[in-house]
């Protein structure tokens, strides 16, 4: 497999990534609704589920989390792949990116220290940052 290919299995991993959070919201969302006896009609807006499902709301946000920085992330791969500038430097900056984005979504929907989650994010964001700027010079 080459460096070209190899790129998109960070990818892959945050989609997993996504797909996992999105189980466990609606797992614990569903499970919460059975336990308060919630109609689902009670909860057609963000508002109400924020306030009837306070505690499973850390699951919520993080999946809204998974559509904001990780956006920039499938772009950067995507851009890596469509113009074959991947190389072990960026598998290396993506696969880390990744980790560091698991590690903040096992923080924020388990026990959810606001500062080990945020070190989490700044790290993953630097790095996504880092991706962006070498990307900028290959391609200009």
């Amino acid at each position: 497999m080459s460096l070209t290919q190899l790129i998109l299995l960070p990818l892959l991993a945050q989609v997993l990534l996504t797909a996992i959070v999105w189980l466990v919201m609606y797992q614990t969302r569903i499970a919460e609704m059975r336990k308060k006896n919630i109609n689902a009609q009670a909860l057609c807006n963000s508002a109400d589920a924020a306030r009837l499902l306070k505690s499973v709301a850390a699951v919520s946000d993080n999946f809204s989390n998974q559509f904001e920085m990780p956006v920039l992330f499938y772009l950067a791969i995507i851009t890596l792949y469509i113009t074959r500038t991947a190389d072990q430097l960026m598998l290396i900056l993506a696969a880390l990116y990744v980790v560091f984005r698991y590690l903040h979504s096992i923080i924020h929907i388990t026990y959810n220290q606001v500062m080990h989650r945020f070190y989490a994010y700044l790290i993953s964001s630097l790095i996504l940052w880092t991706m962006w700027v070498i990307i900028a010079y290959r391609i200009t």
